[in-house]
């Protein structure tokens, strides 16, 4: 298995999870990359799979689905315009050779789901670097629970984010905790790897457990807090 990132729109990932010509396409914002992408290397797409239902995240199932009608689309109850299976939280679900968990991981959005494949966590904007989503619907209670979830997957889990926020969060994580080692270290790092124009994911937990501010918050009290601050910082 091979998971590879293609990038879209201004700053977003499309994952795809690669076995053989077979491809499981992630949240695809835009429908010329996937086609260009899937062309180039002779792939077929298996399915897509949907997080949540924000245009960056589902522009491209139409484009897909025109062009390779027998593609399956799963995703969450708020996609149901663009499913052809809708998911629950806590279902497990097989496509090809793979079996996927889905979980609950509201707050960006009412019905955000992730995907976990063995030990790969596929979180749309849920989960970033060193930063987690906009709480849109302002149920931070949601988005906390979310967080909890994240940090009970072991640490070597990989982190697929759906946006390359990764210097912008990292230079907030800096700001919050300014003595922190392992940020000023990670800061450091995606620095370098922006400046080369390389992108920064995946993460892991165990990562994200050291340098993510969110994830590090002890309280809920103290989790919105911090998303608000976030949420003027630029």
């Amino acid at each position: 298995m091979k998971v590879t990132a293609v990038p879209a729109l201004e700053d977003n990932y499309i994952w795809f999870i690669e076995q053989g010509d077979q491809v499981i396409v992630v949240d695809p914002g835009q429908g010329e990359p996937v086609l260009n992408y899937l062309k180039e290397h002779h792939l077929n797409p298996l399915a897509v799979l949907l997080t949540h239902k924000h245009a960056d995240h589902t522009a491209g199932v139409e484009a897909i689905k025109t062009n390779f009608p027998e593609v399956v689309v799963y995703g969450p109850t708020e996609t149901q315009d663009w499913n052809d299976r809708t998911l629950t939280p806590d279902q497990s679900f097989s496509v090809g050779d793979f079996t996927f968990k889905t979980a609950l991981t509201a707050g960006h959005t009412a019905g955000h789901i992730s995907y976990l494949l063995e030990n790969h966590l596929f979180c749309g904007d849920a989960l970033f670097m060193a930063g987690c989503g906009r709480v849109f619907t302002g149920d931070y209670a949601a988005q906390f629970a979310a967080l909890q979830w994240f940090k009970q997957l072991p640490d070597q889990t990989f982190v697929y984010a759906g946006h390359e926020y990764s210097l912008t969060n990292l230079r907030f994580a800096q700001r919050v905790s300014p003595h922190h080692q392992p940020i000023r270290q990670a800061l450091a790092l995606v620095q370098d790897l922006r400046d080369q124009g390389q992108m920064t994911l995946p993460s892991t937990i165990g990562q994200e457990k050291a340098i993510n501010p969110f994830l590090r918050a002890n309280s809920l009290a103290e989790f919105i807090q911090l998303r608000k601050v976030r949420d003027d910082f630029s």
